[in-house]
């Protein structure tokens, strides 16, 4: 038997970063994308954002990829929104995405950064935090995958 504990921050941004996620609705769609998580296995801790992009604390378990977990949860909760709010039928999901492992000794550090999303881009854009969040991890970053993408998901 394996003994995990597998802590993922997963952030995600609307297709061309389009302020799609409204405030009226966000709430349903993260109570649905825990209901996904919870189905797959994966409890998500909080999810947060802002109109166009959000923010997900999950524990994976090990037999699944954090690839086929975002593919999944993206997936599931478009159809969602697209079934669920008419009016945004057209919603997607960039195709690409940012998923860092958080040591359980700072996960609730990230929880509360998740909380205060909205607070938070009051002084902060999405790319300089996406940045400032590749920096913290040691990775390269290139705006332009998180800008205007050609790939949908």
């Amino acid at each position: 038997m394996a003994h995990t504990r597998l802590l993922y921050h997963i952030v995600s941004a609307t297709y061309r970063r389009e302020p799609t996620l409204r405030k009226d609705i966000r709430q349903r769609v993260y109570r649905y994308m825990s209901g996904i998580c919870r189905n797959m296995e994966c409890p998500l801790t909080i999810a947060g954002g802002i109109e166009d992009h959000v923010h997900l604390f999950a524990e994976l378990r090990p037999t699944i990829c954090v690839a086929d977990f975002v593919r999944d949860v993206k997936a599931c909760s478009s159809r969602f929104i697209h079934e669920t709010f008419p009016e945004q039928r057209d919603f997607a999901w960039q195709a690409s995405y940012a998923a860092f492992t958080v040591s359980p000794s700072v996960a609730a550090d990230v929880r509360r950064y998740i909380e205060n999303q909205e607070e938070h881009h009051r002084k902060l854009s999405f790319i300089d935090e996406l940045k400032a969040l590749y920096e913290r991890h040691g990775l390269m970053f290139d705006p332009a995958e998180f800008d205007v993408e050609v790939g949908r998901a």
